[in-house]
């Protein structure tokens, strides 16, 4: 009995890892076993990653803030969760607003997705979105912004999640992984470990605050999803990112319209 669930709790703390290699830039061991299967398997710790991502911006947050003030704090922890993930997700909301406005067929949208170049729409499609979540953040007390970065990071994951498991990939081939894909079971996980996240932000910023966000986060993640099923048939990679991004700022509209 104990061999079998060590053997299993191994197993998914190395999917959980994988996770953290794939979208962070934070260090993990080398030798981590890697293949397309296990790749998706992984998928279901999406809002996990958020969780530590999100902990590690409320984290210098909260300690910065009693020093240098809340303007200051809220960059600071900006910054930290931009080196932690290697911006990796505002990346792809910039390559998608490039594509997505700046291609007249759905495959120069395709084709300028691919470039790893920033144009006009990506520039200012990115400095909108952060200067909005910097300028939200400042408005609350810091215990506030630091449980809602944590809340962002989990809920604008799983909405990268809910992307891959109701919207087909809109690339045929050429990408430098496999498609990203959760299984059923996957995406219950992610489901319940979000919902999890969800009811501690419920006890500490109240139900209608945290419902509030959540419903901001759906109906902004929700319009990318539409907007890329609209100009390219599909989601691709940076879909996703800009996704997270969407339903992570949706957190903080929503939570600022109820306060």
């Amino acid at each position: 009995m104990g061999q079998p669930f060590q053997e299993n709790a191994k197993t998914e703390w190395g999917l959980f890892l994988l996770a953290v290699q794939f979208l962070t830039r934070l260090p993990v061991p080398r030798d981590l076993p890697f293949s397309d299967d296990l790749l998706i398997r992984a998928t279901k710790y999406y809002p996990l990653v958020g969780l530590l991502i999100g902990s590690i911006g409320a984290l210098v947050l909260v300690i910065s803030e009693g020093w240098l003030g809340m303007p200051v704090a809220v960059i600071l922890s900006l910054a930290a969760t931009l080196a932690a993930t290697g911006a990796f997700h505002e990346d792809g909301l910039a390559d998608a607003a490039d594509g997505l406005w700046g291609g007249l067929t759905r495959e120069r949208r395709l084709e300028i997705m691919r470039d790893s170049r920033i144009g006009t729409y990506g520039a200012v499609m990115l400095g909108v979105v952060l200067a909005l979540k910097v300028t939200l953040l400042m408005s609350f007390a810091p215990g506030v912004a630091a449980w809602l970065l944590i809340l962002g990071h989990v809920l604008g994951r799983m909405s990268a999640v809910h992307v891959i498991a109701t919207t087909g990939y809109a690339r045929h081939s050429g990408a430098k992984f496999v498609a990203p894909t959760v299984t059923p079971d996957g995406y219950r996980v992610a489901l319940v470990l979000s919902l999890v996240v969800l009811f501690a932000g419920m006890l500490v910023l109240g139900a209608g605050a945290a419902l509030w966000g959540l419903m901001l986060c759906i109906l902004l993640a929700q319009a990318v999803r539409r907007i890329c099923l609209r100009k390219i048939g599909g989601y691709t990679g940076d879909c996703l990112g800009a996704t997270q991004q969407f339903g992570e700022l949706g957190i903080y509209l929503g939570v600022a319209l109820w306060l």
